[in-house]
């Protein structure tokens, strides 16, 4: 048996392409329309992108990307197998198979099991997990999750500035423009946005698993020291670094420690990248992307390439 068919049951747990049978029976009320998205290779190739509409109450993320592409699937109906036609499966070494993200969290049920409550981002990736199994939270779906919260629940956004001063301002700002509330400190059970140098942020406990590698954070970034202060490299699918950066590179990242909510990290080895990070909060930048660093005023999609 491969690695990866020995792995289902792990991936079950994650909820990554589960989908459990029996689920959504009935008609039920209508609801606002939802965004389908299909990607391959950490979202870097595209493969389908559509509102879809005529959801129900009763409609599963499951019914959803049935009712637009053709599934097959194993385990008696409870794992997808392929999506138009790119199967799951062991390859030069690596596993790669379809995992979903509904408002940039990984869900923690099957599709089938997900119910709909409308306006939810779904998006379906393809990838090689040999580096990480688990990518619990991604940026790729601004201004998801703040607009619409996750797991069909609304959460309060907590603002944290780490010696951000004035790219702290620029997130509160660009938060603000798609309509997110700010809460006063940091309630209980909110989406927290961290804004600060790495040499601050990484005292947090949530954004410090970033430097234990993507296994850990689903993050493909190094944070190291170097000299005086921190250097920042791109990782690439398979956990190697494929990206050096520079002393001005910012990163927008996020993750999430147990089952707390998702923490956004807007970060930088220095002001100037937090500055720079500061800046990519809105759909071109960020859409249908795990990570995102940049430099000099150029992004670099994480993973990264060579």
């Amino acid at each position: 048996m491969s690695r990866r068919r020995c792995s289902a049951a792990s991936i079950a747990l994650l909820g990554g392409a589960i989908a459990v049978a029996g689920c959504g029976l009935g008609p039920g009320r209508g609801l606002s329309d939802v965004r389908l998205t299909v990607t391959r290779d950490y979202g870097a190739k595209p493969v389908l992108e559509r509102a879809v509409g005529g959801v129900t109450e009763s409609d599963t993320a499951m019914r959803v990307l049935e009712r637009s592409t053709q599934v097959s699937t194993r385990y008696g109906g409870g794992f997808v197998q392929a999506i138009d036609g790119t199967e799951g499966e062991d390859r030069g070494g690596a596993s790669y198979d379809w995992f979903f993200y509904v408002n940039g969290v990984e869900s923690s049920v099957g599709a089938a099991a997900y119910a709909l409550h409308g306006g939810e981002a779904i998006w379906w990736d393809y990838r090689d997990w040999s580096a990480a199994m688990a990518v619990p939270a991604v940026v790729g779906s601004w201004p998801e999750p703040f607009t619409g919260g996750y797991e069909g629940k609304r959460h309060p956004v907590s603002l944290e500035c780490m010696g951000g001063g004035g790219p702290c301002a620029e997130v509160r700002s660009r938060l603000e423009i798609v309509g997110v509330p700010l809460a006063a400190g940091s309630p209980s059970g909110a989406i927290r946005v961290l804004v600060g140098p790495w040499a601050r942020v990484r005292s947090d406990p949530a954004a410090a698993q970033i430097e234990a590698g993507p296994q850990a954070s689903g993050v493909f970034a190094q944070l190291s020291r170097r000299g005086g202060g921190f250097s920042l490299k791109g990782l690439g699918e398979d956990g190697k670094v494929a990206r050096s950066f520079g002393p001005g590179t910012g990163l927008v990242a996020a993750t999430r420690r147990f089952e707390a909510p998702p923490t956004w990290i807007i970060t930088g080895v220095s002001p100037a990248g937090v500055r720079a990070a500061a800046g990519l909060l809105d759909i071109a930048n960020l859409r249908d992307h795990y990570a995102v660093a940049i430099e000099a005023g150029k992004e670099t999609p994480l993973p990264a390439t060579g």
